[in-house]
């Protein structure tokens, strides 16, 4: 060994580092330090370790006279003499071969054993992790293109690993990288972070997001979690549990604001080949440990208050991975990153995908990005045969990692069997703007080479691979143009998972959120099944609840959870703007096709004007089923904390119907006033209207929803096709309702609202709202600018 000619500094504790100091130890290392130092007083935690130096970096470089050896092989390369593999190769063994000088192997060593004395291990298994001094800028994440190795022990592994990290600044995907973005291979220095390996192996680890990765959503934090270390789950090699927390409530310890808990596969986990260090190895998870999350709510809960701490010392999104020690238990972030995607997107312009005409549902998995795109598959299960790739194709493989990148870049979609929305796949596909359908188990199984499909990531979370080329539309939106108006324009929602998407709209919230669609979706089976269990007569029906409440002792809470966190995605879009939420309004028919639900069911002739809405929420037969809606909503506002939802009751017929419903619901938590608790009325029926005045003196506000009302007062089914051109909501005879409704409401102090399709269709029946003096208007998110543009030239005149 040589000591370098110049005194230089060779390693920095992380303690004494801070976020600027990337020109000296590169980004990742840089970040680290910086949470080291300013966010553990806060109670991040974060395991203790060192960096070595850029100058210690360049001082290997010339000490083993390499410069030459870098500055030739990359000229040849930029001619087209050698390839980019023989470019790679060449340098990666040059720099593998060298020695390091003897003051910096010293430094290195000593404070190897440093850390150890510091923490107590004799000898430290630790994580080895390269840092490059062009890493997470601002228009350049150079995140993922060195390696990082785990569970090194010893000091000549340690050595070996440090080499290896040096030779990671020249693999072919950072060398193809920096070619891209116009950076000089001798002006990037490699800084090596040691770390001290957190037990995840026996705890679990993940990666999470403070920022909707999907939509950018700004108050969700994002979690992934899987067993083992977490390799796995950076490379998407497993398909995780999924995660979100609205960040706004986090301040509040006495609430627990988990607004998505989702199940992954976990197919596998990462763990030590031995305690000895040097090694780690992939082994197939239980099946006790793929049915069950990885994360308890506290913990859940830990995590996202971490994710805001550090987004808000940092002052931006971040991406960051955690990890869970199986000894002492403890959480630590073990990386953290500014997030390069969502971050960045333009604010003012929205794109939004729909499909119109499609073949047969080939697949699902977790959609990634919301758009639809055509083409013809290319299935390449191993990275050594990508050169097989067709342009333009639609690359379908087991997982990926950044070698994969090269042909990522020139594929119109990507779809993968393994990871989850944090995986490399994932991260890629979104910061490519390339749509990508992850986690679809099957998809190297099911799907062959030169079959033509459609990938649809336009659905919210659930990504749909269809047979053959699907139509679809496109439409560019320009928020900066959305007038603004008097009347209050809301949106109506029933898909939690694309309720995000919308964030960027101007809405003044929620006017109707449908329950329907969490109960049919997520939920599955009839509330009654859920709770009477041992009378379920089929015994196919009986499997499939014990399959969906796998993990629940009390069925009915399953029922309860779902519900308030299917709404909660709802609730947290339009956070603080009120939520109507509709209480359930199936009809006969439509709860009996609830798994379970025909034993529960009457049979009705015509179910439209049965047995639905308020009369069942008190009868005999129904009322435990309400009970659990009232459950649900009462975890929403109280546990979860969206005080913001407002319950609506569909179809009351009657005063003495209001009393009851009134009554049975506080019965079960859910009283009027209590809590700040508002309690509006649908008006879908004359009766309503006739007795608006009495109505408004038991509920706080109305709802008009114009399909019935008008079905009503015409005398016309509107699923007939035959009567079609009779279903009219501008007939004068709706009109007159409309108008009385709203001009008793208001004698009466009450809100009174309209959640419909007719004001975005006719703007003449937006602006006889407006003259009519309506409070709020509700309607779809794909209406929702027609609307405000019609609504604001009406109150022009």
């Amino acid at each position: 060994m040589t000591k370098t000619t110049d005194s230089i500094r060779q390693l920095i504790w992380f303690e004494d580092l801070r976020r600027e100091d990337v020109a000296l130890v590169g980004g990742k290392n840089s970040s680290l330090g910086e949470m080291v130092s300013q966010l553990e007083p806060l109670g991040i935690k974060v395991p203790p370790g060192y960096a070595t130096t850029a100058d210690a970096f360049r001082a290997f470089i010339t000490a083993n006279d390499l410069h030459h050896v870098i500055k030739d092989t990359m000229a040849a390369l930029d001619a087209g003499k050698i390839t980019l593999a023989d470019a790679g190769k060449k340098v990666r063994a040059a720099i593998i071969a060298g020695e390091f000088p003897e003051d910096t192997a010293q430094a290195i060593v000593a404070a190897y054993h440093e850390l150890g004395k510091r923490t107590g291990h004799e000898l430290a298994s630790v994580a080895v992790r390269s840092s490059a001094t062009a890493e997470d800028l601002p228009d350049a994440s150079f995140a993922g293109q060195q390696e990082t190795y785990l569970n090194v022990v010893g000091e000549k592994a340690l050595l070996e690993t440090c080499r290896k990290c040096f030779a990671s600044l020249f693999t072919d995907r950072a060398i193809s990288y920096r070619n891209v973005q116009g950076f000089d291979h001798l002006d990037v220095a490699l800084s090596i972070g040691v770390q001290l390996m957190v037990r995840s192996d026996i705890g679990g680890s993940g990666v999470m997001f403070s920022i909707d990765t999907e939509t950018g959503f700004p108050n969700a934090v994002l979690i992934n979690a899987a067993w083992g270390l977490g390799e796995n789950v950076v490379q998407g090699a497993v398909t995780p549990d999924e995660y979100q927390v609205f960040k706004p409530f986090l301040d509040n310890e006495k609430l627990t604001p988990i607004i998505e808990k989702k199940l992954g596969a976990k197919e596998k986990k990462m763990i030590y080949a031995g305690l000895e260090g040097g090694d780690t190895k992939n082994v197939p998870t239980s099946k006790a440990e793929k049915e069950a999350l990885v994360l308890s709510d506290p913990e859940i809960v830990e995590l996202a208050r971490y994710a805001k701490t550090i987004e808000e010392h940092y002052k931006c999104p971040m991406d960051m991975e955690w990890a869970r020690d199986g000894v002492d238990g403890g959480i630590y972030i073990v990386q953290a990153r500014p997030e390069t995607v969502q971050s960045r997107a333009e604010v003012g312009a929205m794109r939004r995908f729909s499909v119109t005409g499609h073949g047969k549902v080939l697949l699902e998995g977790l959609s990634v990005g919301s758009a639809v795109a055509t083409g013809t598959i290319c299935l390449i299960e191993d990275v050594k045969d990508i050169d097989k790739f067709v342009d333009g194709a639609v690359l379908v493989t087991t997982q990926t990692d950044p070698d994969w990148v090269p042909i990522m870049k020139r594929a119109k979609a990507i779809i993968t069997d393994a990871g989850g929305r944090t995986s490399h796949a994932a991260i890629v596909s979104r910061e490519l703007g390339v749509p990508a359908i992850v986690g679809t188990g099957t998809a190297t199984h099911v799907l062959h080479d030169m079959q033509d499909v459609t990938v649809d990531c336009s659905e919210g979370d659930e990504g749909l691979i269809y047979e053959g080329f699907a139509e679809y539309e496109v439409e560019d939106l320009d928020l900066a143009k959305v007038p603004e108006t008097r009347t209050k324009i809301m949106l109506n929602l029933a898909n939690p998972s694309t309720a995000a998407r919308w964030w960027r709209l101007p809405i003044d919230g929620v006017g109707l959120a449908r329950m329907e669609f969490v109960i049919n979706n997520a939920i599955i089976a009839h509330p009654l099944a859920l709770i009477h269990f041992d009378q379920v007569e089929k015994k196919k029906d009986r499997a499939f609840i014990e399959d969906l409440t796998k993990g629940y002792e009390d069925k009915a809470q399953f029922f309860i959870d779902t519900l308030a966190r299917g709404l909660s995605r709802i609730a947290a879009l339009a956070w603080p703007n009120k939520v109507i939420v509709r209480m359930s309004d199936f009809k006969t028919n439509e709860y009996a096709d609830l798994v379970g639900g025909k034993q529960f069911e009457p049979k009705e002739e015509n179910p439209m004007i049965g047995f639905r809405g308020a009369s069942r929420y008190y009868s005999e037969s129904y009322e435990p089923g309400y009970a659990l809606e009232c459950k649900a909503i009462q975890k929403l506002r109280e546990e979860m904390g969206f005080e913001n939802v407002v319950i609506m009751i569909p179809f009351c017929r009657s005063l003495d119907e209001a009393d009851r419903v009134l009554e049975v619901s506080a019965r079960h938590g859910l009283v009027r006033g209590e809590n700040g608790l508002e309690i509006y009325v649908m008006c879908e029926i004359p009766a309503n209207v006739i007795l608006a005045e009495q109505f408004a003196d038991r509920f706080d506000g109305f709802s008009i929803g114009s399909n019935d009302l008008t079905q009503l007062t015409l005398g016309v089914d509107r699923d007939s096709g035959a009567l079609a051109e009779l279903f009219d909501e501008s007939n004068d005879a709706v009109k007159w309702m409309i108008a009385t409704v709203i001009e008793k409401a208001h004698k009466s102090g009450s809100h009174v609202g309209l959640c419909g399709q007719a004001p975005s269709n006719n703007p003449a029946f937006a602006r006889f709202l407006v003259e009519a003096g309506i409070d709020t208007i509700s309607v779809t998110p794909d209406s929702f600018i027609a609307v405000k543009e019609h609504v604001a030239a009406a109150e022009k005149g």
